[in-house]
């Protein structure tokens, strides 16, 4: 296959080498031209994403922040050819699916919403890997939910990636789950790191503060478009977190010890039961 990649840092360079690992040949595009070189040079890329390589290409991922998936496609929709499956890989989906359906309508290609559920805090061309996406979910947001070549199309396709599951959805239900399964999770870690004890930490810390900080570290711009795109599920997330951990202060502060171990006792209930 002729895979095109639109935006080479960790999703999408990770993609690019899965395939080329795979024998297949990638046409690739970055706006950073020492990426893009060093992609080519390093052999991940056969060539050049661009208006001629674009319309050879079975599939295209985007792989850029939303505003620029929605610009990328807008410019290089008359060159996709007919047959091309268009995924992008950006972390909301109601923004960019409503504006990218009606392109795929109109120039004849199809466009599906796509967000490979692997990441890592190291970000950039170097940090990706070939085997980043091995046994992980991708949620897949299609233009209809009733046609079966359709979705074997796409499992083929995404086949030599290495996904372990799919996850199909729409786009309103993919930005009401992402809001608290990954963006209400990045800001309070991002928050907790802001506590003035946070610089003493060394000496006092293990794995509940690994874990809880490990997402503080990113890239502000990008999770900034994220949330800001989802602030409609995002701020009824961060109301709900607020309202409960509010509970939380408020038994500390009363010296209540029965209403506090009681919330533990539910928190930890709730969490073996989702757990199962």
């Amino acid at each position: 296959m002729n895979i095109g990649i639109a935006g080479l840092g960790l999703i999408g360079g990770s993609l690019a080498k899965a395939y080329q690992a795979a024998g297949h040949s990638v046409f690739g595009f970055d706006v950073n031209e020492d990426v893009l070189s060093f992609a080519q040079i390093s052999g991940v890329i056969e060539g050049i994403l661009d208006e001629k390589s674009i319309g050879q290409c079975e599939a295209v991922f985007i792989a850029v922040n939303p505003g620029d998936a929605i610009d990328y496609l807008e410019k290089t929709a008359p060159g996709i050819a007919k047959n091309t499956l268009v995924i992008d890989c950006c972390g909301v989906k109601r923004s960019v699916c409503s504006r990218c359906f009606p392109l795929a309508e109109k120039y004849g290609f199809t466009f599906i919403g796509g967000h490979p559920m692997a990441g890592s805090h190291k970000a950039g061309f170097k940090n990706s890997r070939a085997d980043l996406f091995h046994g992980a979910y991708i949620i897949i947001v299609p233009p209809v939910y009733d046609d079966p070549a359709l979705f074997a199309r796409i499992e083929d396709i995404l086949k030599p990636v290495g996904f372990g599951h799919f996850t199909v959805t729409t786009a309103e239900k993919h930005d009401k789950m992402i809001a608290f399964t990954s963006q209400l999770a990045h800001i309070v870690s991002n928050a907790y790191i802001k506590s003035p004890a946070a610089r003493g930490h060394k000496g006092f810390s293990a794995g509940s503060y690994k874990d809880l900080t490990r997402v503080a570290r990113l890239n502000a711009d990008m999770w900034g478009e994220l949330c800001m795109d989802n602030s409609k599920f995002l701020v009824r997330e961060l109301d709900c977190f607020i309202k409960s951990v509010t509970l939380y202060r408020d038994a500390l502060a009363a010296h209540d010890r029965t209403a506090l171990v009681k919330l533990l006792e539910k928190g930890s209930r709730l969490k073996e039961e989702m757990d199962h």
